[in-house]
């Protein structure tokens, strides 16, 4: 079957795979459906939640599978006690995944005009519409729900506009954040929402989300085994892996990284791989494992005592991610970030 896409392209959309607005079924966090089900049935439902958990394992999905549910069943003690399934064919669920639908604002990063891609944050600006949404009327008196994904890109400025929000929200309104890592969210905004942690996929569930996209995860045990250990239960991962050549190229790297001397013709090959016009998802990936392996060397080090080389390592991760979001934001030369990338982690790994 084709999928066809009805949901507008964000900033991390996947060819050929559903956004979450877009995706009918629920795979995994059952635990925590069934708990938002209930304390909506019983009138206890908050109104803010921070949906938290590893990147891609479904925390947005649930975000609007809870929304739909409100906007299916407005009375909410004659709600189910489990959260309804959405049926793709049904004008609510089309008007949600289209961002057609009055009781629902998705905001994310928002298209960047100059450079024809998107913004590298959550812009104060794009806060600013909760006011405009939440000034208008519902017409049945059914929930209006903000999702906010992810609520870690927002900058100082969108953070303290939505404070103002979340300080005295309006009636049967809810606000759900979507966040990796809570640290990165302004304590005063995690004190006035509820925090929901969500747990990474097991390998069953993991696999049940891949066989919805083309191509099918691989039919070896022995392949399917290194594909959950790598993904580490995000779903997004697994897919980037088989889909976008990540296992080549985070095992590409993890060789610079173990060769005790530099291979300055494997560093170049892996930088030219990845540094192409067409090549945005796999310089995500390389990034992405980059600071993976700087962040697990660091944890051995700091567990082992040996606190000097933790913090070496610790700091050096601190650089990498600024120079990832300087190439972002000013679009400087990728090939010469990932040779400098490459250079950075034999530096500090090899100390």
């Amino acid at each position: 079957m084709i999928f066809e896409r009805i949901a507008p392209e964000q900033h991390d959309t996947l060819d050929g795979v559903p956004e979450p607005s877009e995706t009918p079924r629920l795979i995994g966090h059952q635990q925590a459906a069934g708990m938002l089900a209930a304390a909506y049935r019983s009138g206890k439902l908050p109104h803010a939640l921070i949906f938290t958990g590893p990147l891609g394992i479904g925390k947005a999905t649930l975000a609007f599978h809870l929304a739909h549910h409100l906007l299916k069943h407005p009375q909410f003690d004659q709600a189910p006690e489990t959260l309804a399934i959405p049926d793709p064919a049904s004008p609510l669920f089309r008007q949600i995944a289209t961002g057609a639908h009055p009781g629902v604002l998705h905001l994310t990063r928002p298209p960047n005009d100059k450079t024809k891609s998107f913004k590298t944050v959550v812009t104060v600006d794009e806060i600013r519409r909760v006011n405009r949404f939440l000034a208008m009327t519902s017409h049945d008196g059914s929930y209006r729900v903000v999702i906010i994904d992810p609520a870690d890109d927002m900058n100082t400025n969108a953070a303290n506009a939505l404070l103002k929000n979340l300080e005295e929200p309006p009636a049967r309104t809810l606000f759900i954040l979507i966040v990796h890592a809570p640290g990165s969210l302004l304590p005063t905004l995690r004190s006035r929402c509820q925090v929901i942690r969500l747990s990474p996929l097991d390998a069953g569930d993991l696999m049940a989300v891949l066989e919805t996209v083309e191509p099918p995860p691989p039919t070896d045990p022995a392949a399917r085994a290194a594909l959950v250990e790598r993904a580490g239960g995000s779903a997004r991962n697994a897919i980037l892996l088989t889909q976008y050549g990540g296992l080549e190229i985070a095992s590409a790297l993890d060789a610079l990284v173990a060769e005790k001397k530099g291979d300055t013709g494997g560093a170049f090959r892996l930088a030219e791989a990845v540094s192409g016009r067409d090549q945005a998802i796999q310089f995500d990936i390389f990034n992405r494992r980059a600071l993976e392996l700087l962040s697990e060397a660091a944890s051995v080090a700091a567990l082992a005592g040996d606190l000097e080389r933790a913090k070496i390592l610790s700091d050096t991760w601190h650089e990498a991610l600024e120079a990832i979001s300087e190439n972002d934001t000013y679009n400087l030369d990728k090939k010469q970030h990932a040779l400098t990338m490459i250079d950075r982690l034999n530096s500090a790994m090899r100390m």
